[in-house]
């Protein structure tokens, strides 16, 4: 980790990272866009997987007093991880065959049929309680008719995947045993959230003659203000849906594992050490004798003991960490790998071909309806896992390292 000293506005900027020129000029510009704002307390970080976003840097920790600021926490509300071990061998379910491959091929044929990916959505609408509650508590929302469909339109899109770096996987861990694990948000709900207020919060700091250049876009509210709290209310309801979303999935890729599992091989299953956690979201907390609110966009929390998963690329390494508490980064780790090439740069700079070619050599099932993008997800495109977690010894422990060994991707 080094720092970055800020002499205009004394806040410097901890970066998680070896060496200054690992920083693109972008992200860099960003991160001291944000060391000037008036409302931030002690210091911005920036986690080893960060790169230049909208407004605020992927990877970017920031504690705000009395201030929420929407795109310090991103479109994609709630957007996190989920996870779950098995006690089921890798090697004997590859060696497994049934009419739609061996069984590593046949859950993965079964998921890309079953789960609704990329834009595509439940034709019915599906049980959601986080909805429900929101539905009976509509004295919240009301205010915003312009998001109140969003609540009806949830009920179908919960337990659904989405598309660009979501996914589904099955992995395997040092011991060869099978785990799940996947990668999704609040869907359009938390997009519409975030645009909608941030818009919101740009007319109001123009009446307000805020100190915030609007080209920054970092557009802010006063948690003291109607305005602001109405944020937090939406935010949280796209918090609850996102990890109700995931929640829904995993309840529906067990499904699939066990008829497949129940039909072909005599094991018992055994789930353990589930996790489901948000690397997009604001949280009120204590750091260093203040109550702030803690933006990590595209970072996890933590917390001393915590579990929490940070993946790789697809066709990558992953893991499950025990956080280390370090009051530094506001308890905070990375929550990926990173990108190494925008989506675009990244279809530029690898094939179709080559990125299918790496996958069966790496032994990769890839499950996806429309391969002509799947470079954009290619595990070229993305900084290397290994360095990334060696960048962030000081934040979290490995508790399992896990490999891709079939993937479903919108």
């Amino acid at each position: 980790m080094f720092v970055l000293e800020n002499e205009k506005t004394g806040l410097p900027i901890k970066v998680w990272l070896s060496d200054p020129k690992q920083l693109e000029e972008g992200c860099l510009e960003q991160a001291y866009n944000l060391s000037h704002l008036p409302f931030l307390h002690q210091w911005v970080n920036l986690m080893p997987d960060t790169h230049q976003g909208m407004g605020m840097p992927i990877g970017g920790v920031i504690a705000a007093a009395d201030t929420i600021v929407p795109n310090a926490v991103g479109v994609d509300i709630g957007c996190g991880m989920g996870f779950v071990g098995t006690n089921l061998p890798v090697a004997e379910l590859k060696a497994i065959q049934t009419g739609n491959g061996n069984l590593i091929q046949a859950i993965i044929g079964d998921i890309l049929r079953n789960v609704p990916l990329g834009f595509h959505h439940h034709k019915c609408p599906q049980p959601c309680y986080t909805l429900d509650v929101a539905r009976q508590e509509m004295e919240k929302y009301e205010n915003h008719a312009q998001l109140v469909s969003q609540i009806e339109a949830g009920y179908y899109q919960v337990g659904t995947l989405g598309g660009g770096n979501h996914f589904i996987e099955l992995q395997e861990d040092e011991n060869g045993m099978l785990g799940i694990m996947l990668h999704s948000g609040s869907r359009n709900f938390g997009k519409q959230v975030c645009d909608y207020f941030h818009r919101m919060a740009r007319e109001l700091n123009e009446k307000w003659h805020g100190a915030v250049p609007d080209q920054w876009k970092l557009a802010y509210l006063p948690t003291d203000t109607r305005e602001g709290q109405d944020y937090l209310a939406w935010m949280q309801l796209a918090l609850d849906f996102a990890f109700e979303n995931r929640a829904k999935m995993m309840l529906a890729v067990k499904a699939i594992l066990e008829k497949w599992i129940g039909k072909y091989t005599d094991f018992s299953i055994e789930y353990m050490q589930e996790i489901n956690c948000h690397h997009n979201y604001a949280a009120l907390e204590k750091h260093y004798g203040k109550q702030v609110w803690v933006h990590r966009k595209g970072a996890t929390r933590a917390q001393k003991g915590e579990l929490a998963v940070i993946p790789g690329a697809m066709g990558s390494f992953s893991y499950v960490v025990e956080g280390l508490g370090n009051p530094e980064s506001y308890h905070t780790s990375s929550h990926g790998a990173g990108r190494r090439y925008s989506r675009k740069a990244a279809m530029q700079n690898f094939s179709t071909e080559e990125v299918m070619v790496d996958l069966e050599k790496t032994g990769v099932v890839l499950g996806k309806h429309n391969k002509k993008d799947v470079a954009e997800e290619s595990r070229f495109a993305y900084k290397d896992i290994d360095e990334v977690m060696e960048n962030q010894k000081d934040l979290v422990r490995p508790v399992k390292k896990l490999r891709t060994v079939g993937v479903v991707k919108g």
